[in-house]
């Protein structure tokens, strides 16, 4: 029986698309991995892993290229979580516009005292905020949670501008027509009274919040970060929070150096920390998972591309490769070499791999597999 280890708890809404597997915590040598928060750089793939889901959106704790290299597909949910984070930000942006927190605390403080209600009226004018209606928004990465952002901002009456270099036709679409789109950061940067982040940790986004782009901002800009704690440089952003230069910073990465800076909320991870999101990316990772496992098809990789078509035929031959030149007509001529028709044929790349399904009208025999794997650049071949 083929298994399914579970890294972390998952909801019970998976379990079903694993039955007939063995699926849970102690698995041994297990074809897919469900996976959400577990630290998965010291783990040792074995031979018969194909793939891992992550139940979420970020994928920092899975070493994804070194997966890529040998073959195995590395899943995630994106929008799943979208609305749980949607709430959360609109949440902050009252936040930053008003001193609820701060007059919590100070609240707290008051306990015991006499004359409770004229120390309240006394106390609140130090708390005095803003109403976030008629301000604008700036909204950097416009994927599933931005455009659930941007959009509810719109719902609130505040004006929104938004930037996204990779946006697609798709969700442009599902933008409501008031947001206004910028090409650059920058344009962001110096519109916008909020700023919130919703872009991946790269290469070319860590630190983007740092004192250079900071100072480009409107004085007294609120930056709300639940996407990663490493985009924003944490020691400019302290010194623009002690400066005033950022009225707010909010974020859902909370560290030693912020925790007590005037100014700074730390929210405790708890972007997608609800049942609902929960279930939505337990669910959607199942589903990708399984359909991968015995179909070939691949929805949602961050290592591979997108190639999926409904089984017609009587096998399915699965090959992932390197992007390189010929190796569709590698794969075609040893296929025809053994008078088996190719029904057909899809292959696409992403970056330096790609994938390619191959639906055939006959039943293989098991050497086929050993002739496509031994032709060179080939990473892996799965015949389903």
């Amino acid at each position: 029986m083929a298994g399914i280890l579970k890294l972390n708890a998952i909801s019970p809404l998976a379990d079903e698309y694993f039955e007939g597997y063995e699926y849970g915590d102690g698995v041994k040598d297990p074809v897919g991995i469900m996976v959400r928060s577990a630290a998965m750089a010291s783990y040792a793939p074995g031979d018969n892993l194909l793939a891992v889901a992550r139940a979420g959106a970020g994928t920092n704790n899975i070493p994804v290229a070194d997966y890529a290299s040998k073959g195995i597909v590395v899943f995630n949910t994106p929008g799943a979580n979208a609305n749980a984070v949607k709430e959360l930000v609109l949440c902050e942006l009252f936040l930053g516009g008003r001193k609820i927190t701060d007059a919590i605390d100070w609240v707290k403080t008051l306990k015991g005292t006499e004359g409770l209600s004229k120390a309240v009226e006394k106390g609140k004018g130090s708390f005095v905020g803003c109403e976030i209606t008629g301000k604008t928004l700036g909204v950097i990465g416009l994927g599933a949670i931005g455009i659930a952002v941007a959009n509810a901002a719109v719902a609130l009456g505040m004006k929104v501008v938004g930037c996204d270099p990779y946006l697609s036709t798709q969700n442009a679409l599902l933008l409501n027509p008031a947001v206004k789109l910028v090409h650059s950061r920058e344009e962001v940067y110096a519109a916008a009274d909020f700023i919130t982040v919703h872009v991946p940790l790269t290469p070319d986004t860590e630190k983007m919040f740092d004192a250079q782009t900071i100072a480009s901002m409107k004085d007294g800009a609120v930056l709300i970060n639940n996407s990663r704690g490493e985009l924003a440089d944490e020691q400019a952003v302290i010194a623009a929070l002690e400066s005033g230069k950022l009225g707010r910073y909010i974020t859902d990465f909370p560290t030693d150096a912020l925790i007590g800076v005037k100014n700074a909320i730390c929210v405790p991870h708890l972007g997608a920390s609800t049942p609902e999101a929960e279930d939505n990316c337990a669910v959607m990772a199942a589903r990708q998972l399984k359909d991968y496992i015995e179909n070939g098809n691949i929805t949602n990789s961050v290592n591979y591309p997108a190639v999926s078509a409904p089984r017609e035929s009587k096998a399915r031959i699965c090959v992932h490769h390197k992007n390189v030149a010929n190796m569709i007509a590698g794969f075609s001529a040893v296929i025809s070499a053994t008078g088996i028709n190719i029904a057909n044929l899809l292959d696409k790349a992403k970056g330096d791999y790609s994938y390619c399904i191959i639906d055939v009208d006959g039943t293989p025999e098991s050497s086929l597999k050993d002739k496509i794997a031994a032709i060179d650049g080939v990473i892996k071949v799965r015949i389903i």
